[in-house]
């Protein structure tokens, strides 16, 4: 995975799976219908601001919640290419990785950013912001190639030659 770079969205700790996508929203059709409504009970115009390509900041506990499964298809499909927060809770870790979802820990970045700047994300190494190196770990290879295939599904139908 190459570098990345993106406009960051700030968001604070314990963004739970009902603030991803609130539940009222989930008998929808689609993911695409659902997501503009994406953070609605935070900030209801956020869904509309994300452009594709940006990147999301939190704090500790990001994903915290049910274990809903489109709360990071939500976050994939508003066109998120990462998020970087202090802690993630495990299922949403879990769920994110096999939708291909890229989901980093950093515990600085988020006290030192403010929303609206640039970050460069070096996979794998750190993350550049200001003129500071961010260190992030790296993540094992075969995670890495759940989410260079978009999702499990798409890494199963690689590794089994169907793709």
């Amino acid at each position: 995975m190459e570098n990345m770079t993106g406009k960051v969205w700030v968001l604070g700790d314990d963004i739970d799976t009902d603030i991803i996508i609130p539940t009222e929203y989930l008998a929808m059709k689609t993911i695409d219908d659902m997501k503009q409504y994406g953070f609605s009970p935070l900030r209801p115009e956020l869904a509309g601001q994300i452009q594709k390509g940006d990147i999301i900041v939190a704090g500790k506990n990001f994903g915290c919640g049910s274990s809903r499964e489109q709360a990071p298809e939500i976050i994939k499909a508003l066109g998120i290419q990462c998020v970087i927060a202090k802690s993630f809770a495990r299922i949403f870790f879990r769920n994110s990785i096999n939708n291909g979802l890229l989901l980093i820990e950093q515990p600085d970045l988020h006290d030192d950013i403010k929303e609206g700047d640039t970050i460069t994300v070096h996979m794998n190494e750190h993350i550049d912001y200001s003129g500071k190196e961010y260190p992030i770990a790296s993540l094992p290879e075969n995670l890495m190639n759940i989410i260079q295939a978009g999702g499990l599904v798409g890494a199963m139908r690689k590794l089994n030659g169907l793709d």
